[in-house]
């Protein structure tokens, strides 16, 4: 099996290829495109030939063509699904009952978003001038998007990018790329040839389309590093970029909760997708007048999660080594997991830590895995203090009784996104992105649509 790219809507092969593993067993069982800078150049090349005509459609003929795409998708999930289980080891049945409706969802949204930009009145600003502005498609935009959740990540960058009047190439991450490639060729069936183009590879597959001249954004999913190296490589050629970065999110649960309701959504939150999401309710702040209680309850729950159950593998050796590596050197107290599980596949044991200080590495940095660390506060300063005390801004929750709390700390807190007793919670129509090392621009919602739009301003004298 060989999983090849696809461009100007027909699959296209290259010369080299890497492996593609699966995170259950540690096996290999298949090999995947690697592009280099032919490739990537034909990929751009035929997404710029489409753009002329692609962007002078109308949006009702955009969004038909999307509604298609989200039909496609929703008959094809079982397909869709296998593919990702195979490169990502997720639970099949959530991939079915969430991610793919959820992404169904996603590209119906911006179907219907594609109609209801909105601007500033035409009008006389100025005597005798008549002024009127117009929301244009920006052009090929590069995307990249990461291993977590491939399918999900793509219908986030390429619903708006498309439901404005561009064309895309888009990389997926080298180890995830087939459910990508299964929506390029449902989508081959309802768009232009060349308005859609997959590309896979490496580091440097996405350095060549980064640094490739004709693309006017880039769009990345990814980790802070990557976003730096992008929003670098994107400067020397003036390129617009819209970064959805690392997370680190904080939980921050105060002592009038009901402690049991509040372990169940976080261990929820915490443990989905393996913790492999840049929202996931990792890093727990509890008050100390509940903290020993909520320890308890918060250790009997993670432990009773089962790798390959409840959630699957880690993305890959190098990501379990990662993990591993940090707990090896925290001086926290394990509570409950903290090591490997089985022999076969990536698997960690439902891992939850405390002890730490603010300063300690696993709480600056993102783990990505089901690792739940916990630190205690006295008061809402110095929860908020914790809280924001990371450079990654994307998400947080609250979790109290008290809706005057929670209103004063939703202006405190330095994120993106928050939640009050929820977390991780995800609609279409709500923005998603984050602040400072989480990058800028938005996910979703009209602010995603308008992200992959220009703005002209013309002026009739009269």
């Amino acid at each position: 099996m060989i999983v090849a790219n696809f461009v100007n809507g027909a699959p296209a092969a290259t010369q080299e290829t890497s492996p593609l593993v699966d995170p259950a067993t540690g096996e290999e069982f298949g090999r995947a495109a690697v592009s280099r800078a032919a490739e990537v150049d034909a990929a751009v090349r035929a997404a710029a030939s489409a753009f002329p005509a692609w962007s002078r459609t109308t949006p009702g003929d955009r969004q038909l063509a999307l509604l298609k795409l989200a039909d496609l998708l929703e008959a094809h999930a079982p397909e869709v699904a296998d593919a990702e289980v195979r490169e990502t080891g997720k639970v099949r049945a959530v991939l079915l009952d969430e991610e793919i409706p959820q992404c169904v969802d996603q590209i119906r949204f911006f179907a219907g978003a594609a109609r209801a930009l909105g601007a500033a009145a035409a009008g006389e600003y100025l005597p005798g001038h008549t002024s009127y502005q117009r929301r244009e498609a920006v052009g090929v935009i590069a995307q990249i998007t990461p291993w977590n959740y491939p399918l999900m990540m793509a219908v986030w960058k390429i619903a708006p990018a498309l439901a404005a009047g561009n064309t895309v190439v888009l990389k997926p991450a080298d180890t995830t790329p087939s459910s990508t490639v299964l929506l390029a060729r449902l989508a081959a069936e309802v768009l232009p040839a060349g308005v859609f183009n997959v590309v896979l590879g490496d580091r440097d597959t996405g350095r060549l389309l980064v640094e490739h001249p004709v693309p006017a954004m880039v769009s990345l999913t990814g980790s802070t590093r990557a976003g730096v190296e992008v929003a670098r490589a994107a400067a020397a050629t003036v390129k617009r970029t819209h970064l959805e970065l690392g997370g680190n999110a904080p939980v921050l649960v105060f002592d009038d909760v009901d402690v049991p309701a509040a372990v169940e959504g976080i261990v929820g939150a915490a443990f989905y997708n393996a913790g492999q999401d840049c929202t996931a309710a990792s890093r727990v702040l509890v008050h100390s007048a509940v903290h020993d209680e909520f320890i308890a309850a918060l250790v009997k729950a993670a432990s009773a999660q089962v790798p390959g159950t409840d959630f699957g593998p880690l993305n890959s050796q190098a990501q379990l080594d990662r993990v591993l590596g940090l707990l090896s050197r925290s001086p926290a107290t394990v509570h409950c997991g903290g090591k490997r599980h089985g022999s076969a596949g990536f698997f960690l044991e439902p891992t939850v830590i405390s002890g730490l200080s603010q300063d300690d590495e696993l709480v600056q940095e993102e783990a990505f895995a089901p690792l739940i660390t916990v630190q205690s506060f006295a008061d809402d300063d110095e929860a908020v203090a914790l809280a924001n005390g990371v450079p990654q801004g994307l998400a947080s929750s609250i979790w109290t009784s008290d809706v005057s709390r929670a209103a004063a700390l939703t202006a405190r807190l330095d994120f993106g996104i928050v939640w009050v007793n929820t977390h991780g919670a995800v609609a279409s129509e709500m923005p998603h992105g984050g602040f400072g090392a989480s990058g800028y621009g938005k996910d979703l919602s009209l602010h995603g649509l308008e992200d992959y739009t220009r703005v002209k301003h013309v002026m009739i004298a009269h």
